[in-house]
């Protein structure tokens, strides 16, 4: 009798890390152990987000699951109907209403797994990553390893051109490097700006 009245309870997973780290990976490996418990699964991903696939999440390694693209946070609320777990990546690209999109999820009693970079190409903290990450009961943070000296590695290093703060890319335009190495081509990059 106690369980049937149980309340079913939800709760936010944060996967977040640098490029190249696994995030995706570990959100697609997740959400098919869900699929293979026979739970109902609705996955999201930002519509911007092209590079691999348009309706699928593509882990760098060429793992898929079929996604969702949707333009905004509000747009997951209107697509997930009767559902046990949700999925999103990339929500760093996203805008602050993905933190309550994902409150209102957990709420409901969902699962929410979401994946995203948590520090952008300056190492300063991406879009909503924080807040998501503060009201996450769990949070797992994925190591890539530094190109340059084989640390752990956990910033995206911009080797292309351009200052814009969303850039798409792969390892043509970012690469995954240790606090030293970036805190070296940060002071670098400091001193041929002031020659």
């Amino acid at each position: 009798m106690f369980l049937e009245n149980a309340k079913k309870a939800g709760w936010i997973e944060v996967i977040c890390g640098s490029m190249f780290s696994g995030k995706t990976e570990e959100l697609i490996r997740r959400l098919k152990r869900a699929q293979f418990a026979n739970q109902k699964v609705e996955i999201f991903k930002p519509a911007l987000d092209v590079r691999y696939s348009k309706e699928e999440v593509v882990s760098h390694d060429a793992h898929a699951i079929p996604s969702t693209p949707v333009e905004t946070a509000d747009s997951i609320l209107l697509l997930t109907g009767d559902v046990e777990v949700v999925g999103i990546d990339e929500a760093q690209f996203f805008d602050e209403n993905i933190v309550g999109v994902c409150q209102l999820l957990a709420n409901k009693g969902i699962r929410v797994i979401c994946a995203g970079l948590d520090m952008d190409y300056l190492g300063k903290p991406f879009g909503p990553m924080p807040a998501l990450m503060a009201v996450a009961e769990y949070v797992t943070k994925v190591h890539a390893i530094c190109v340059r000296c084989g640390n752990l590695a956990h910033h995206s290093h911009r080797i292309a051109a351009g200052d814009k703060l969303v850039m798409l890319g792969e390892k043509e335009t970012y690469e995954p490097i240790c606090r030293h190495c970036f805190n070296r081509l940060r002071e670098e990059e400091q001193a041929r700006k002031t020659l």
